[in-house]
Protein backbone atom coordinates (compact mmCIF):
# COMPACT_ATOMS: atom_id res chain seq x y z
CA UNK A 1 0.00 0.00 0.00
CA UNK A 2 1.37 3.43 -0.97
CA UNK A 3 0.94 6.34 1.38
CA UNK A 4 0.96 10.01 0.37
CA UNK A 5 4.28 10.58 2.26
CA UNK A 6 7.14 8.13 2.76
CA UNK A 7 9.12 7.87 5.98
CA UNK A 8 11.97 9.73 4.29
CA UNK A 9 9.71 12.44 3.02
CA UNK A 10 7.49 13.35 5.98
CA UNK A 11 7.06 17.03 5.03
CA UNK A 12 6.25 18.69 1.73
CA UNK A 13 9.12 20.56 -0.01
CA UNK A 14 8.33 24.14 1.21
CA UNK A 15 8.29 23.03 4.84
CA UNK A 16 11.45 20.98 4.40
CA UNK A 17 13.23 24.05 2.93
CA UNK A 18 12.16 26.28 5.82
CA UNK A 19 13.34 23.71 8.35
CA UNK A 20 16.69 23.37 6.57
CA UNK A 21 17.22 27.14 6.60
CA UNK A 22 16.24 27.32 10.26
CA UNK A 23 18.72 24.56 11.07
CA UNK A 24 21.48 26.43 9.23
CA UNK A 25 20.72 29.60 11.16
CA UNK A 26 20.73 27.64 14.43
CA UNK A 27 24.00 25.95 13.54
CA UNK A 28 25.61 29.25 12.54
CA UNK A 29 24.45 30.90 15.77
CA UNK A 30 25.79 28.01 17.83
CA UNK A 31 29.17 28.00 16.08
CA UNK A 32 29.44 31.80 16.36
CA UNK A 33 28.63 31.67 20.06
CA UNK A 34 31.18 28.91 20.58
CA UNK A 35 33.88 30.94 18.81
CA UNK A 36 32.97 34.03 20.86
CA UNK A 37 33.13 32.08 24.12
CA UNK A 38 36.49 30.57 23.16
CA UNK A 39 37.79 34.00 22.18
CA UNK A 40 36.56 35.54 25.43
CA UNK A 41 38.12 32.71 27.42
CA UNK A 42 41.40 33.12 25.56
CA UNK A 43 41.38 36.88 26.16
CA UNK A 44 40.54 36.39 29.83
CA UNK A 45 43.34 33.85 30.14
CA UNK A 46 45.74 36.24 28.40
CA UNK A 47 44.84 39.09 30.79
CA UNK A 48 45.15 36.82 33.82
CA UNK A 49 48.57 35.62 32.64
CA UNK A 50 49.85 39.12 31.83
CA UNK A 51 52.72 39.57 31.47
CA UNK A 52 53.76 36.30 29.85
CA UNK A 53 56.74 37.76 27.98
CA UNK A 54 59.20 40.68 28.36
CA UNK A 55 57.83 44.24 28.28
CA UNK A 56 59.48 47.07 26.36
CA UNK A 57 59.61 50.48 28.05
CA UNK A 58 60.37 53.22 25.53
CA UNK A 59 62.53 56.08 26.78
CA UNK A 60 61.88 58.99 24.39
CA UNK A 61 64.75 61.16 25.64
CA UNK A 62 68.53 60.89 25.35
CA UNK A 63 70.79 58.33 26.95
CA UNK A 64 72.85 59.09 30.02
CA UNK A 65 70.53 61.65 31.61
CA UNK A 66 68.22 61.66 34.59
CA UNK A 67 65.25 60.60 32.46
CA UNK A 68 66.97 57.42 31.35
CA UNK A 69 68.14 56.66 34.89
CA UNK A 70 64.60 57.03 36.20
CA UNK A 71 63.19 54.99 33.31
CA UNK A 72 65.56 52.16 34.20
CA UNK A 73 64.61 52.49 37.86
CA UNK A 74 60.90 52.09 37.16
CA UNK A 75 61.65 49.29 34.69
CA UNK A 76 63.41 47.33 37.43
CA UNK A 77 60.54 48.06 39.82
CA UNK A 78 57.99 46.74 37.33
CA UNK A 79 60.12 43.68 36.65
CA UNK A 80 60.38 42.93 40.38
CA UNK A 81 56.62 43.22 40.86
CA UNK A 82 55.38 41.61 37.62
CA UNK A 83 57.90 38.79 37.39
CA UNK A 84 58.93 39.56 33.81
CA UNK A 85 61.86 41.42 32.31
CA UNK A 86 61.15 45.07 31.47
CA UNK A 87 63.65 46.27 28.87
CA UNK A 88 64.31 49.99 28.35
CA UNK A 89 64.68 51.01 24.70
CA UNK A 90 65.73 54.55 23.80
CA UNK A 91 64.03 56.16 20.81
CA UNK A 92 64.92 59.84 20.78
CA UNK A 93 64.16 62.89 18.69
CA UNK A 94 61.77 65.83 18.32
CA UNK A 95 61.51 66.56 22.06
CA UNK A 96 60.66 62.93 22.76
CA UNK A 97 57.71 62.79 20.37
CA UNK A 98 59.33 60.18 18.08
CA UNK A 99 59.33 57.66 20.92
CA UNK A 100 55.83 58.69 21.96
CA UNK A 101 54.57 58.25 18.39
CA UNK A 102 56.12 54.78 18.27
CA UNK A 103 54.21 53.71 21.38
CA UNK A 104 50.99 55.37 20.24
CA UNK A 105 51.06 53.19 17.11
CA UNK A 106 52.01 49.95 18.90
CA UNK A 107 49.68 47.08 19.71
CA UNK A 108 47.53 47.82 22.81
CA UNK A 109 48.55 44.64 24.58
CA UNK A 110 50.63 45.99 27.47
CA UNK A 111 53.97 44.87 26.04
CA UNK A 112 55.07 48.27 24.70
CA UNK A 113 54.90 51.15 27.18
CA UNK A 114 56.11 54.76 27.18
CA UNK A 115 58.13 56.42 29.89
CA UNK A 116 56.46 59.78 29.43
CA UNK A 117 57.72 63.06 30.87
CA UNK A 118 56.39 66.59 31.28
CA UNK A 119 58.13 67.99 28.22
CA UNK A 120 57.15 65.19 25.85
CA UNK A 121 53.57 64.66 26.95
CA UNK A 122 52.33 68.12 27.92
CA UNK A 123 54.67 70.77 26.47
CA UNK A 124 55.64 69.38 23.05
CA UNK A 125 51.98 68.95 21.99
CA UNK A 126 51.52 72.69 22.57
CA UNK A 127 54.50 73.52 20.36
CA UNK A 128 54.54 71.02 17.50
CA UNK A 129 52.18 69.48 15.00
CA UNK A 130 52.33 65.80 15.95
CA UNK A 131 51.60 62.65 13.94
CA UNK A 132 49.53 61.33 16.85
CA UNK A 133 46.99 62.70 19.33
CA UNK A 134 48.63 62.85 22.78
CA UNK A 135 45.26 62.50 24.53
CA UNK A 136 43.40 60.04 22.29
CA UNK A 137 46.31 57.79 21.27
CA UNK A 138 48.13 57.39 24.60
CA UNK A 139 46.51 56.14 27.80
CA UNK A 140 48.01 57.38 31.11
CA UNK A 141 48.68 54.58 33.60
CA UNK A 142 50.38 56.26 36.56
CA UNK A 143 52.84 58.93 37.47
CA UNK A 144 55.99 57.33 38.90
CA UNK A 145 58.32 60.17 39.91
CA UNK A 146 58.03 63.90 40.46
CA UNK A 147 60.09 66.83 41.63
CA UNK A 148 59.51 70.58 41.87
CA UNK A 149 61.07 73.38 39.89
CA UNK A 150 63.06 75.85 41.95
CA UNK A 151 63.42 79.61 41.58
CA UNK A 152 67.12 80.41 41.89
CA UNK A 153 68.93 83.73 42.04
CA UNK A 154 72.60 84.60 41.92
CA UNK A 155 73.93 85.33 45.41
CA UNK A 156 75.49 88.62 44.28
CA UNK A 157 72.02 89.97 43.55
CA UNK A 158 71.56 90.36 47.32
CA UNK A 159 68.00 88.99 47.24
CA UNK A 160 66.68 86.77 50.05
CA UNK A 161 62.99 86.41 49.24
CA UNK A 162 60.54 86.31 46.36
CA UNK A 163 59.01 89.58 47.54
CA UNK A 164 62.40 91.30 47.36
CA UNK A 165 62.98 89.93 43.86
CA UNK A 166 59.60 91.19 42.62
CA UNK A 167 60.19 94.62 44.13
CA UNK A 168 63.62 94.87 42.49
CA UNK A 169 62.29 93.72 39.12
CA UNK A 170 59.54 96.36 39.22
CA UNK A 171 62.09 99.10 39.78
CA UNK A 172 64.24 97.78 36.92
CA UNK A 173 61.89 96.63 34.15
CA UNK A 174 63.67 94.45 31.57
CA UNK A 175 67.01 95.00 33.29
CA UNK A 176 66.98 91.66 35.12
CA UNK A 177 67.28 88.47 33.08
CA UNK A 178 66.16 84.88 33.53
CA UNK A 179 67.86 81.88 31.96
CA UNK A 180 66.12 78.86 30.51
CA UNK A 181 67.00 75.53 28.92
CA UNK A 182 65.74 76.91 25.60
CA UNK A 183 62.64 78.32 23.92
CA UNK A 184 59.64 76.21 24.88
CA UNK A 185 61.45 74.43 27.69
CA UNK A 186 59.81 73.98 31.06
CA UNK A 187 62.16 76.56 32.61
CA UNK A 188 61.14 79.05 29.92
CA UNK A 189 57.41 78.53 30.44
CA UNK A 190 57.78 78.69 34.22
CA UNK A 191 59.63 81.98 33.81
CA UNK A 192 56.69 83.26 31.78
CA UNK A 193 54.34 82.15 34.55
CA UNK A 194 56.40 84.14 37.06
CA UNK A 195 56.27 87.23 34.85
CA UNK A 196 52.50 86.87 34.43
CA UNK A 197 51.53 86.34 38.05
CA UNK A 198 54.10 88.69 39.61
CA UNK A 199 53.50 91.42 37.05
CA UNK A 200 57.16 91.91 36.22
CA UNK A 201 59.17 92.37 33.01
CA UNK A 202 62.28 90.19 32.97
CA UNK A 203 64.41 89.49 29.91
CA UNK A 204 64.43 85.86 28.72
CA UNK A 205 67.83 84.38 27.81
CA UNK A 206 67.51 80.88 26.26
CA UNK A 207 70.36 78.35 26.41
CA UNK A 208 70.89 74.93 24.86
CA UNK A 209 69.92 73.02 27.98
CA UNK A 210 69.71 73.83 31.67
CA UNK A 211 73.29 72.73 32.29
CA UNK A 212 74.56 75.28 29.78
CA UNK A 213 72.77 78.08 31.66
CA UNK A 214 74.14 77.29 35.11
CA UNK A 215 77.66 78.79 34.64
CA UNK A 216 76.15 82.14 33.62
CA UNK A 217 73.78 82.03 36.58
CA UNK A 218 76.71 81.40 38.91
CA UNK A 219 78.78 84.20 37.37
CA UNK A 220 75.90 86.68 37.50
CA UNK A 221 75.65 87.11 33.74
CA UNK A 222 71.98 86.15 34.17
CA UNK A 223 70.16 86.90 37.40
CA UNK A 224 67.64 84.13 37.94
CA UNK A 225 66.32 80.82 36.68
CA UNK A 226 63.49 78.41 37.44
CA UNK A 227 65.12 75.02 37.01
CA UNK A 228 64.30 71.40 37.75
CA UNK A 229 65.28 70.28 41.23
CA UNK A 230 67.28 67.27 40.01
CA UNK A 231 69.90 69.45 38.37
CA UNK A 232 70.46 72.10 41.05
CA UNK A 233 70.37 70.36 44.43
CA UNK A 234 74.19 70.53 44.86
CA UNK A 235 74.24 74.24 43.97
CA UNK A 236 71.62 75.03 46.60
CA UNK A 237 73.15 72.88 49.32
CA UNK A 238 76.59 74.41 48.85
CA UNK A 239 75.16 77.94 48.88
CA UNK A 240 76.32 78.83 45.37
CA UNK A 241 72.81 80.05 44.52
CA UNK A 242 69.85 81.15 46.60
CA UNK A 243 66.58 79.20 46.35
CA UNK A 244 63.57 81.48 46.83
CA UNK A 245 60.56 79.26 46.07
CA UNK A 246 59.51 75.86 44.74
CA UNK A 247 56.70 75.19 42.27
CA UNK A 248 55.12 72.23 44.10
CA UNK A 249 51.91 72.62 46.11
CA UNK A 250 53.61 71.38 49.27
CA UNK A 251 57.17 71.98 50.39
CA UNK A 252 59.58 69.51 48.89
CA UNK A 253 61.45 67.14 51.21
CA UNK A 254 64.47 67.97 49.07
CA UNK A 255 64.26 71.62 50.23
CA UNK A 256 62.16 71.69 53.41
CA UNK A 257 63.19 75.28 54.21
CA UNK A 258 62.20 76.70 50.82
CA UNK A 259 58.59 77.97 50.66
CA UNK A 260 56.20 77.18 47.83
CA UNK A 261 54.92 79.87 45.46
CA UNK A 262 51.45 79.10 46.83
CA UNK A 263 52.60 79.93 50.36
CA UNK A 264 53.91 83.24 49.07
CA UNK A 265 50.62 84.19 47.44
CA UNK A 266 51.07 82.79 43.92
CA UNK A 267 49.18 79.47 43.69
CA UNK A 268 49.05 79.82 39.90
CA UNK A 269 52.79 79.22 39.69
CA UNK A 270 52.56 75.49 40.04
CA UNK A 271 54.39 72.81 38.09
CA UNK A 272 56.15 69.51 38.61
CA UNK A 273 58.79 67.73 36.62
CA UNK A 274 57.35 64.24 36.38
CA UNK A 275 57.87 60.90 34.75
CA UNK A 276 55.11 58.38 34.27
CA UNK A 277 53.88 55.35 32.35
CA UNK A 278 51.64 55.41 29.27
CA UNK A 279 50.20 52.67 27.07
CA UNK A 280 48.71 52.70 23.57
CA UNK A 281 45.02 53.62 23.53
CA UNK A 282 42.79 50.57 23.77
CA UNK A 283 44.97 48.69 26.23
CA UNK A 284 42.63 46.64 28.50
CA UNK A 285 41.87 48.21 31.87
CA UNK A 286 42.94 45.01 33.65
CA UNK A 287 46.47 45.48 32.28
CA UNK A 288 46.56 49.20 33.16
CA UNK A 289 45.47 48.39 36.71
CA UNK A 290 48.08 45.65 37.03
CA UNK A 291 50.89 48.02 36.03
CA UNK A 292 49.55 50.77 38.30
CA UNK A 293 49.34 48.36 41.25
CA UNK A 294 52.92 47.26 40.62
CA UNK A 295 54.15 50.85 40.99
CA UNK A 296 52.05 51.33 44.14
CA UNK A 297 53.54 48.20 45.70
CA UNK A 298 57.10 49.21 44.80
CA UNK A 299 56.55 52.63 46.36
CA UNK A 300 56.17 50.87 49.70
CA UNK A 301 59.74 49.59 49.46
CA UNK A 302 62.13 51.76 51.48
CA UNK A 303 65.19 50.93 49.37
CA UNK A 304 63.34 51.89 46.20
CA UNK A 305 62.17 55.22 47.64
CA UNK A 306 65.68 56.01 48.84
CA UNK A 307 67.06 55.25 45.39
CA UNK A 308 64.61 57.69 43.81
CA UNK A 309 65.34 60.34 46.45
CA UNK A 310 69.03 59.89 45.67
CA UNK A 311 68.21 61.07 42.14
CA UNK A 312 66.50 64.16 43.61
CA UNK A 313 62.95 62.99 42.90
CA UNK A 314 60.05 61.56 44.88
CA UNK A 315 58.46 58.17 44.27
CA UNK A 316 54.73 58.77 43.74
CA UNK A 317 51.73 57.18 42.03
CA UNK A 318 48.23 57.99 40.76
CA UNK A 319 45.37 55.88 39.48
CA UNK A 320 44.98 55.87 35.69
CA UNK A 321 41.92 58.11 36.07
CA UNK A 322 43.77 60.60 38.29
CA UNK A 323 46.79 60.66 36.01
CA UNK A 324 44.60 61.29 32.97
CA UNK A 325 43.13 64.40 34.62
CA UNK A 326 46.58 65.55 35.75
CA UNK A 327 48.09 65.22 32.27
CA UNK A 328 45.11 67.01 30.73
CA UNK A 329 45.46 69.92 33.16
CA UNK A 330 49.19 70.23 32.45
CA UNK A 331 48.60 70.19 28.71
CA UNK A 332 45.97 72.91 29.01
CA UNK A 333 48.21 75.09 31.20
CA UNK A 334 51.23 74.96 28.90
CA UNK A 335 49.10 75.39 25.78
CA UNK A 336 47.66 78.58 27.25
CA UNK A 337 51.14 79.95 28.01
CA UNK A 338 52.41 79.14 24.51
CA UNK A 339 49.39 80.83 22.96
CA UNK A 340 49.59 83.88 25.21
CA UNK A 341 53.23 84.65 24.40
CA UNK A 342 52.76 83.56 20.76
CA UNK A 343 55.70 81.19 21.03
CA UNK A 344 56.96 79.60 17.82
CA UNK A 345 59.58 76.86 17.88
CA UNK A 346 61.30 75.76 14.66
Amino acid sequence: MQHGLTSCNLFPPPIRKEMTNAFKVLLFTWVTSLVWVQSACAQSSSLNNYPSKPIRLINPLGSGGTAEALARTVAKALSDQLGQAVVVETKTGAAGTIGADYVAKSAPDGYTLLYGVTGTNTIAPALYKLPYDPIKDLTPITIAFSGPNVLLVNQSLGINSLQELIALAKTKPNQLSFASAGNGSMSHLNGELLKQYAGIDVLHVPYKGGGAAVPDLLSGRVNLMIETSSGVVPLIRTGRVKALAVTSLQRSPLFPDVPTFAELGFPGIYSLVWGGLFAPAGTPKAILDKIHNAVVQENKDTAYKEMVTGMNNEAVSMTPEEFKVYVGDDLKKYSEIVKRINLKVD
